[in-house]
């Protein structure tokens, strides 16, 4: 399943493709991914402006002029192809949207949220892939059925190729001529809309958790909620009413970082008066390290993103515990050989020498 840092790559591929831009075309090939799509999902969509791109945990956030937003989750094998015209011209990150009724601007390095609330963006220098429209962190672009036609992959979530024709879903053609299309094998993902005012109390988003690129997430947050929990750390972590977006992957890595036990209770984060402890003044800035980290190398279960000559951009190569069973920490001046062990059905990895 794709984590926060690979939902939040593939936004940012998608956002210089559609920011400003309308759906001049939908084609809906079947009626349900994961779950039925709304009624009169491509009548509801076509014409409608882009105003921006946001992220909410997982799920991609694409506000709509008349204030409805699309909301899309990959899945387990979700993923999208983008086909542009030379003639096409991406929105700069830094350039605003086509002013349109309704429109609200940010500074750069923030998202939009749910409600519309702020997103810290941690990630200060540019990612090795911010935009399929430049070549950088895609696949080589593959040329479409014309000269003047390029194709670029934003993400493919397994460690197979995939992709057939036979698993696009649905076909979105923007004004200036960019066709973006969805691609599910599984079809484990889902879409759907939603009104903006509304959000918040979806089934989709109500009871999620902070975002911990956001300034919510604090020590003093980890400690308030973590009072008296007995559950290990590691499952008080991955409760999304907790923190929303955080995956194995990325709680394996930042409880490394910061030199914690998975199995010890999450207790261990408060004092008996409820004040942060040591533990949690280390976790709370580890975990945004870490995220902000791999959203900068293009995520780690990205098969598609690639630098532009080629070499690799996947952040697994940097990897401190995850998927290192029986090597050396890497963590400096420790001696401890990296352990796996299963822990609530996922695969725990963690160095006993480091993690007390």
């Amino acid at each position: 399943m794709p984590e926060l840092p690979e939902v939040e790559t593939v936004r940012m591929g998608l956002e210089p493709v559609l920011r400003g831009r309308r759906f001049v075309r939908v084609e809906q090939r079947r009626k349900d991914l994961r779950f039925p799509l709304p009624e009169r999902f491509a009548e509801r969509l076509t014409g409608r402006r882009i105003l921006r791109l946001g992220r909410r945990a997982k799920y991609i956030l694409v506000h709509l002029d008349q204030g409805e937003v699309l909301a899309m989750h990959l899945g387990m094998t979700g993923r999208f192809s983008v086909r542009l015209p030379d003639r096409f011209r991406p929105r700069r990150p830094d350039s605003p949207p086509h002013r349109a009724e309704g429109a609200s601007s940010t500074r750069r390095g923030e998202g939009l949220g749910v409600g519309g609330s702020p997103i810290v963006d941690l990630v200060r220098a540019p990612p090795p892939c911010p935009s399929p429209t430049r070549g950088e962190g895609t696949t080589k672009a593959r040329e479409g059925s014309g000269s003047s036609a390029r194709e670029y992959q934003l993400g493919e979530f397994t460690h197979e190729r995939g992709g057939e024709t036979k698993h696009d879903h649905l076909v979105f053609t923007v004004s200036g001529g960019a066709v973006v299309t969805y691609n599910d094998a599984r079809r484990f993902g889902y879409m759907t809309l939603i009104p903006e005012r509304a959000l918040e109390q979806d089934a989709f988003f109500a009871g999620l958790g902070v975002e911990p690129l956001g300034s919510e997430l604090t020590a003093a947050y980890l400690a308030k909620r973590a009072v008296g929990k007995k559950v290990d750390l590691k499952a008080f972590l991955m409760d999304q009413r907790i923190v929303a977006g955080l995956g194995n992957i990325y709680v394996c890595e930042a409880l490394v970082r910061a030199g914690l036990d998975p199995w010890k209770p999450a207790a261990r984060l408060a004092t008996k008066t409820g004040k942060p402890t040591p533990a949690a003044e280390r976790l709370a800035p580890q975990i945004k390290a870490v995220l902000a980290d791999a959203i900068r190398a293009g995520g780690s279960t990205l098969r598609d993103y690639k630098q532009a000559d080629g070499s690799s951009g996947r952040f697994q190569n940097e990897f401190s515990v995850y998927g290192r069973e029986g090597m050396a920490c890497v963590r400096p001046g420790c001696r401890g050989t990296v352990r796996r062990k299963v822990q609530g059905g996922r695969s725990t990895f963690y160095c006993p020498a480091c993690q007390r």
